[in-house]
């Protein structure tokens, strides 16, 4: 089994954003809901049983553990997990609409997101007993910022 097929067999599907066709290629739509309400684009994806593209701002069960004094509950918003036949990656994404939040703020999101993969790579180690588990990818972290916001 893929590691693609591996978490996607983990987290429910409200938990992750689908792909989309647009003239023979794939792109997803990265939506924060209202009272956010604004969404980024982006094309040119994997095949759908090559890449999973998880909320992870939904993990946030860590505010009933945690203190949260050095940012350890915060979460970015996207992680998009890719394996390809070239490359296998993992990118953290943060939104802000405006100018956005401060640069600490978003570095404490991205981390955040960052232990996100990592516990859910314990997960696929232990429970899928899986020892290789999500090992060899290379991390990427990017911010969004400057986002216009929707005025419907």
């Amino acid at each position: 089994m893929s590691y693609i097929a591996i978490l996607k067999e983990m987290i429910k599907e409200t938990a992750t954003v689908s792909l989309e066709n647009h003239y023979n290629k794939k792109k997803v739509i990265l939506k924060e809901p209202p009272p956010a309400n604004y969404s980024v684009t982006i094309h040119g994806m994997p095949n759908d049983d090559e890449v999973i593209i998880i909320k992870a701002d939904y993990f946030n069960q860590n505010h009933e553990f945690f203190q949260g004094n050095k940012g350890e509950c915060k979460r970015a918003d996207f992680v998009i997990i890719a394996n390809t036949e070239t490359q296998k990656v993992i990118v953290c994404i943060e939104m802000k609409p405006g100018k956005g939040g401060l640069e600490e703020e978003i570095i404490q999101q991205l981390k955040g997101a960052q232990c996100f993969v990592a516990y859910c790579r314990e997960i696929g180690q232990l429970f899928w007993n899986n020892q290789n588990f999500l090992k060899g990818y290379e991390y990427r972290f990017i911010s969004i910022k400057n986002i216009s916001v929707s005025k419907e």
